[in-house]
C-alpha cells in the first residue's frame, strides 16, 4: 500500500475525530429547529419567602407622612416611588429564623413559605385598620444568584424578576465559554438546611421541563471547564496538535507494517 495514501487516510481520520467534539457544544439538540413548537409550562412554582430573606414593604395612602413609617427603610425616588435596585442601600425587613418580620403598627407577621403576593394580600386588611385607602407593595429585595466557573462574566447577580431561570442567569454571566462542559452544569441549592447538587444538561431541551429550571434565592450555578480550557485554543496550536497526532499514528503504522 502506498505510504502517502496511508498518511492521508490517517490524517483524515484524526481530523474527523477532532471535529466530533462539536456535538457537545450546541444547546437544546433534541429540539426541532425546523418548525415552531409549543408546550405547556407546568414546572413553575412562585418564589416563596424563607428565613434570611429581606422584604421591601411600600405602603401608600392619602396621608403619605403617616404611612411613611412603613417605608422608612427604603430609598425614595420620584415622589412616592421607591428604588429597590442593587445600586442603592436598602435595609428592608429581615425575615427571622421563625419566618417572621416585625412591622410598625402591625407587629409580628408570619411570612415564611408565602409568596410576595400572598404577603401583600395578608397585609392589606390589617392596614385598613389604620388607613382607609392604603395600597401596599411587597418585593423580595435580596434575590441573588451566583454564577461561576467557565463563563464569560462570573458574578453575583441581584434580580428584580422573581421568575428567573437557569438560562437567563447564564445569559447574564455572558454565556458559557467555548471550553465549558454543557452536559454537566451544577446547580447548588439549599432548602431547609439541606444542600442539593443538581446536574443540568444544557444540550437537551428537557431542561425547560426540569423542576430546577426556575431559580430560588441564593442559588449557585457552577459551570465546569473541559480539559481544553487549560490548553491554547488558537488555530495554530490546534493545527500543530493535529499534525503531530497524525505523524505519531503514521510512525506507529510504518513501524508495525515495516513499510
Amino acid at each position: 500500500m502506498n505510504k502517502t495514501y496511508i498518511f492521508l487516510l490517517l490524517l483524515f481520520a484524526t481530523l474527523i475525530s477532532s471535529c466530533s467534539s462539536y456535538k457537545n457544544i450546541p444547546y437544546f439538540q433534541d429540539l426541532n429547529h425546523n418548525k415552531a413548537t409549543e408546550e405547556q409550562v407546568s414546572n413553575y412554582s412562585p418564589l416563596t419567602i424563607q428565613p434570611g430573606d429581606i422584604l421591601g414593604v411600600n405602603v401608600n395612602s392619602r396621608n403619605p407622612e403617616s404611612s411613611a413609617i412603613f417605608n422608612y427603610n427604603l430609598n425614595r425616588v420620584n415622589g412616592n416611588n421607591f428604588d429597590y435596585s442593587s445600586e442603592n442601600p436598602v435595609t428592608g425587613y429581615l425575615v427571622n429564623e421563625k419566618g417572621e418580620i416585625e412591622l410598625p403598627l402591625i407587629g409580628i407577621l408570619k411570612v415564611s413559605d408565602l409568596t410576595t403576593l400572598q404577603v401583600r394580600e395578608k397585609l392589606r386588611p390589617l392596614l385598613l385598620n389604620y388607613y382607609k385607602d392604603a395600597t401596599v407593595n411587597v418585593r423580595l429585595i435580596n434575590f441573588k444568584i451566583y454564577v461561576y466557573g467557565d463563563v464569560q462574566n462570573p458574578n453575583v447577580f441581584t434580580l428584580r424578576n422573581e421568575r428567573a431561570t437557569v438560562t437567563q442567569a447564564l445569559a447574564m454571566a455572558g454565556d458559557l465559554n467555548i471550553t465549558a462542559k454543557r452536559k454537566n452544569v451544577i446547580l447548588v441549592r439549599e432548602i431547609d438546611g439541606v444542600r442539593k447538587y443538581i446536574p443540568i444538561d444544557l444540550t437537551s431541551k428537557k431542561i425547560f421541563e426540569s423542576p430546577y429550571y426556575y431559580l430560588k434565592n441564593n442559588d449557585e450555578i457552577y459551570v465546569e471547564p473541559s480539559r481544553t480550557k487549560y490548553a491554547p485554543v488558537d488555530i495554530g496550536y490546534r493545527t500543530l496538535t493535529l499534525v503531530l497526532s497524525a505523524l505519531s499514528i503514521v510512525a506507529i503504522t510504518l513501524t508495525t507494517f515495516k513499510l
